[in-house]
């Protein structure tokens, strides 16, 4: 019988950012595992997730979800075996869920999603089949009201949620697929990814370039950065086009109000759509999403990019990278 560990490691957050998170933010600790208790099961986490909405809760300030506490385990989403259970879940499931920044985790049974390897592998439910992908599926077809023939702008377009929802929209009709990324490299990527146009927002205004990119206007806008991509879809959008407001990259580290679109009046006389979401009000559709993404993955439609670090002591180097743009795809961090 094998033995089970009595310790693990964690990372806690020692300290609240200022500006763009640093790795003295962090703390690597080896803690005492507590007996478990009827319900719950241990975990041995073999990856996790790291993603932009973490830093969010790394500031002391009322949201969505609440901020991590200072000298405490960070979490999100991980994948790993149950290795001891005390409820439902059988010893050699592989399972999804969010304790993660840790190399076990103590969950109760009904916190844990039995996820189907045979597939594709565990780390795609932390990616394509998981909380990047629903979001990119929901927000494009259900938030941004997504129809065939519909031109399509991506900000953010080669990190985890912005390169399928390029896919997707491909997939599903789209007329033309436009994508910005950070560099020539992910420019090309997304071309390789079917994208009909892609460029690198430092070249230039993203306003012009999404112009030559998208000379006959774009009906939807799927916003992961805000700040000048979002002005310049509103330059380019079409008579009722939609935006969905996923995310805004660009001011997540500001430590200074960043200024608004300057164009907002034009969304009155366009008659656009602005919508903010978060994906946590579509789990809804998530049967429906993993039901097609599966089977878009298994008949090599979908192309999944991974940039993945090793060990739980890169997980803060891998998540400060992620907010500087160093990923293709999902960041993924194996344990």
């Amino acid at each position: 019988m094998t033995q089970l560990p009595t310790t693990t490691r964690q990372i806690v957050l020692a300290s609240r950012p200022t500006g763009w998170p640093t790795p003295e933010d962090f703390r690597l600790e080896t803690v005492d595992l507590p007996e478990l208790t009827d319900g719950q099961v241990l975990v041995r986490n073999t990856a996790m997730s790291v993603d932009p909405y973490m830093r969010g809760r790394m500031n002391d300030v009322k949201s969505y979800v609440p901020p991590f506490q200072l000298d405490q385990p960070l979490d999100g989403g991980a994948v790993g075996e149950v290795i001891a259970s005390r409820g439902d879940i059988p010893v050699g499931t592989q399972v999804l869920h969010g304790l993660g920044w840790r190399e076990h985790a103590v969950v109760p049974a009904d916190k844990v999603s039995p996820i189907d390897t045979a597939r594709v592998p565990d780390s795609a439910y932390l990616g394509v089949l998981g909380m990047p992908g629903l979001t990119a599926y929901a927000g494009l077809m259900a938030v941004a009201d997504f129809h065939e023939g519909d031109a399509v702008f991506v900000s953010g377009a080669a990190g985890a949620v912005g390169s399928l929802v390029g896919q997707i929209a491909r997939l599903s009709g789209a007329s033309r697929v436009v994508g910005s990324a950070g560099s020539p490299a992910k420019v090309q990527r997304l071309l390789d990814l079917g994208f009909d146009a892609a460029f690198d927002y430092h070249d230039g205004s993203v306003t012009e370039q999404l112009k030559q990119a998208a000379p006959d206007g774009i009906d939807v806008y799927f916003d992961n950065v805000g700040g000048d991509h979002l002005e310049a879809a509103i330059a380019r959008l079409n008579l009722h086009g939609r935006v969905a407001m996923c995310g805004a990259i660009a001011q997540y580290n500001a430590t200074e109000p960043t200024p608004a679109p300057r164009n907002l009046a034009l969304a009155i006389g366009k008659q656009l759509t602005l919508r903010g979401f978060l994906v946590g009000s579509y789990s809804h559709l998530a049967d429906e999403f993993r039901s097609r993404m599966t089977d878009w993955v298994a008949a090599g439609l979908i192309t999944v990019d991974e940039t993945r670090r090793e060990g739980l002591d890169a997980a803060p180097q891998a998540f400060i990278d992620l907010m500087r743009g160093a990923n293709t795809g999902k960041m993924v961090v194996t344990l």
